[in-house]
């Protein structure tokens, strides 16, 4: 009988987080419940991030982007040096599924929280991690490797069936992912996904995999000590997606049953044992048409939505993980969460800060106002966060605001709990995908648990993507936008008497302000002119010209209550410079006014294709005198660590291009301009 490996446990005392932003503050909430001292590094970008303040030591990584910073193992060793720490937590993106990072870490005497520098170099190349999955039983599915810049053809190709799937083999999170109609599209398509992958992971090396149209996404959390004993925490459900990248994640899924949750987890533990994995992993599946599952991917880390799994098994992952480095066994709490089963159901959103209505461009600025409503200690809402009141989004990172977790006995009560707290958030300053968020969590789809990797181009991104505030809602909020700002002067007005009141010597005239909306222009015509008997003003009011019946009940600079239709709402305002943020229970709107005496000069040449963020300029697909049809591509910019591009909006022939490779562009600048080609419509004399 072989003697049991004894456990020596060796506590962790000073843990460096080579991480940022709300990664970075959730091991630190954790680590901190444990005793352990935290170390913080951060960029120059991430000076003022909350995870430096809540560290009790930060160590500065001289620089802005990734790859000069965080990604940096020379400089992330050299601080944990500095402070004494005895272990590194790599938390998740980064360096966290790096094994030349693992090894340097464990050569210069440090605790790696993850798992071993083998197993991550197994299960980081996909094309190798795809053919042991195969000799350990897992079914995966049909793939070619690309080598070097040759473009596969023929046979092979065809045997996978069309359309394919361009896929990074050392990337992860939507990055150096293309799916590829037909023949004609795979050149364009590698060389996007080479470009992407180099940038993002340094490894330009991808593959191509038969594309399952419209899968299911679903995943299992696992746990794995040293000493042989490895577990399934359940599934999650990841299939809201946008750019292969989730957005709404679940646990446990609301399709999985009893018989295929047993095959998902004897799949997932065959994946892990196959590389003798220790700590916490995930391994990912696809559910094919047939509900069929085949293996994606194995995240040799802990996930962003792990949050959900902890929900429904009242585990600490981090905390786990902190223990299983430290050299201790998997505690007995772990095996009667497995014993127990799910309890209740968890969803996660996150909360970017980008655009989906434009291409999921992502948006940068200065948060004026970041208030997501908790509720009570009972209400099961948990809030993630790397950002605060005042933060700075930049576009050196990944845009994602907060990740917003709700708990409830149900998977109906979990969803609307979540919806109505994103619907009564106040985020001003970037543009979010709050509302798709809120539209897709009530609609009767997803309700349904019908939901996979296209639901939101199956249900329309243009359906998804509108603001929950009508036209309707949106003039509201622009009557309540000029009142606010009316008031505001009225009250500057009477400490700085240089400041106009909006006073005119024609008072039978309608004061007018115009606002540009998502729902376009508003222009918004009021006057005050009566009392009824309350004294509360009854007003004049016309918007686009129509007369309009409200009544004001209240208006201040930052809060203005409307009665139309004899409803009464109450709007909150905030006006940064032209912009005014306005929310209420009728949804929120930005509100841009009109200048109404602009600049000279001020406006750009007519045909000029502008920068949508701050970016770098990674081609250019056009020179001057080429012919350009509508939708051609003109430019490739990258920001976020993903790409973006820039298509002509008409038919003309480029007449400037004012950008080149390795450009470093702002948001608004010129990129290219264009002689827009006029077309005639033939008509009969």
């Amino acid at each position: 009988m072989t003697p049991p490996i004894p456990h020596i446990v060796t506590p962790i005392r000073t843990l460096l987080i080579a991480n940022r932003g709300e990664i970075a503050r959730r091991i630190m909430r954790s680590a901190h419940a444990m005793g352990i001292i935290c170390v913080a590094v951060y960029s120059d970008a991430d000076a003022d991030s909350p995870h430096v303040a809540e560290a009790d030591l930060a160590v500065r990584l001289v620089g802005f982007s990734p790859a000069d910073t965080y990604l940096r193992i020379d400089l992330i060793l050299d601080a944990a040096s500095r402070c004494s720490a005895d272990a590194v937590h790599p938390g998740y993106g980064f360096l966290s599924e790096s094994g030349p990072a693992a090894r340097a870490v464990n050569g210069a005497g440090l605790v790696w929280v993850g798992p071993s520098a083998d197993a991550i170099d197994a299960m980081g190349s996909k094309v190798g991690s795809k053919e042991l999955m195969r000799t350990a039983g897992v079914p995966t599915l049909p793939s070619i490797t690309v080598i070097g810049d040759v473009v596969p053809t023929g046979e092979e190709v065809d045997s996978l069936g069309w359309p394919l799937l361009v896929k990074a083999s050392a990337g992860g999170g939507g990055r150096g992912m293309r799916i590829v109609p037909g023949p004609e599209d795979l050149a364009e398509a590698l060389s996007g996904a080479r470009r992407e992958a180099r940038s993002a992971f340094g490894d330009d090396t991808v593959f191509l995999e038969r594309y399952v149209k419209d899968p299911r996404h679903i995943e299992v959390q696992v746990l794995a000590d040293r000493y042989g004993d490895t577990v399934a925490l359940f599934e999650r459900e990841c299939s809201i997606q946008r750019r292969h990248q989730k957005i709404i994640e679940e646990a446990p899924s609301p399709v999985v049953t009893a018989e295929l949750r047993a095959r998902l987890t004897e799949a997932a533990l065959s994946a892990s044992r196959a590389v003798g994995y220790e700590n916490a992993g995930t391994v990912e599946f696809v559910l094919d048409e047939h509900g069929d599952p085949y293996f994606l991917e194995m995240n040799t880390r802990l996930q962003v939505e792990h949050p959900v799994t902890e929900a429904i098994t009242g585990l600490d992952l981090v905390r786990l993980q902190l223990l299983i480095a430290s050299g201790a066994a998997l505690p007995p709490e772990v095996h009667a969460a497995v014993d127990a089963g799910p309890v209740g159901h968890a969803i996660e959103a996150r909360l970017y800060a980008e655009d989906p209505a434009s291409g999921w461009l992502p948006s940068t600025g200065t948060l004026h106002s970041f208030e997501i409503p908790i509720g009570g200690p009972q209400s099961g809402v948990r809030i993630e966060s790397g950002v605060e009141l005042g933060s700075v989004v930049s576009p050196h990172y990944d845009p994602m605001l907060a990740k917003v977790i709700v708990h409830a006995p149900t998977r109906d009560e979990a969803t609307s709990t979540l919806a109505a707290t994103l619907d009564g958030s106040r985020i001003h300053g970037v543009a979010t995908n709050r509302d798709l968020l809120v539209r897709t969590l009530r609609h009767a789809g997803f309700r349904r648990g019908d939901t996979d990797t296209g639901f939101i181009d199956r249900v329309g991104l243009g359906n998804l993507a509108e603001p929950l505030a009508d036209r309707a809602a949106t003039e509201r909020h622009a009557l309540a936008a000029a009142l606010g700002a009316q008031a505001q002067r009225r009250s500057q007005a009477r400490v700085q008497p240089h400041i106009p009141t909006g006073f005119r010597n024609s008072p039978s005239a309608l004061q007018v302000s115009t606002f540009d909306s998502h729902h376009g222009v508003v222009a918004v015509g009021y006057r005050f002119d009566r009392f009824d008997r309350s004294g509360q003003r009854l007003d004049q009011v016309e918007i686009d010209g129509t007369p309009v019946d409200v009544r004001v009940v209240s208006a201040e600079p930052g809060m203005v209550a409307l009665t139309v239709e004899n409803i009464t709402r109450r709007y909150r305002l905030e006006r940064v410079g032209r912009t005014t943020y306005v929310d209420g229970s009728d949804g929120s709107s930005v509100l841009v006014e009109h200048e109404r005496f602009p600049i000279p000069g001020s406006q750009v040449a007519p045909g000029s294709s502008l920068a949508p963020m701050p970016g770098g300029v990674v081609r250019v697909a056009v020179a001057v005198g080429d012919e350009v049809e509508p939708g051609q591509l003109l430019v490739v910019l990258e920001a976020m660590k993903m790409e973006h591009a820039i298509h002509a909006s008409a038919a003309g022939t480029v007449s400037e291009v004012d950008v080149s490779v390795g450009d470093q562009v702002e948001t608004g600048q010129v990129l290219v301009v264009m002689m827009v080609t006029m077309v005639m419509e033939d008509s009969e004399s």
